[in-house]
């Protein structure tokens, strides 16, 4: 593995990582205004969702069926993983290509990245 196919690889990566989730967003869009196009909204009070758009085993399972809340939901989740992602796929070429100094930087990161992920409440 050398630098310029690596770079490659993860541009390939992260253009399908935002195409992919801007399709299920889309999606899910689309299907919200198929469905709920009549529904009317109240702006005046903010109400954050119910638990299957708030967690990501609620929102894998209501876009599973179909829900245009949870395939929003799910786009947003792949579009805040694809650069995750690339950061992982930069630990295992950094790794393949022994170069230490980058896959020590490269860990750190992505222990940041999922800290930061998994400590926000």
């Amino acid at each position: 593995m050398n630098d310029q196919k690596l770079e490659i690889i993860i541009g390939n990566l992260l253009r399908a990582g935002v195409l992919l989730a801007a399709v299920i967003v889309f999606a899910g869009g689309a299907l919200y205004l198929a469905r709920d196009h009549a529904h009317h909204v109240d702006y005046k009070n903010f109400v954050a969702g119910t638990s299957s758009t708030r967690t990501l085993p609620g929102i894998v399972d209501s876009a599973v069926h179909l829900n245009s809340m949870g395939l929003m939901q799910l786009g947003l989740v792949l579009l805040i993983a694809t650069p995750v992602a690339r950061v992982a796929l930069a630990v295992i070429g950094f790794a393949l290509e022994r170069d230490r100094m980058y896959t020590v930087v490269s860990l750190i990161v992505l222990g940041v990245l999922i800290y930061s992920l998994f400590s926000a409440t």
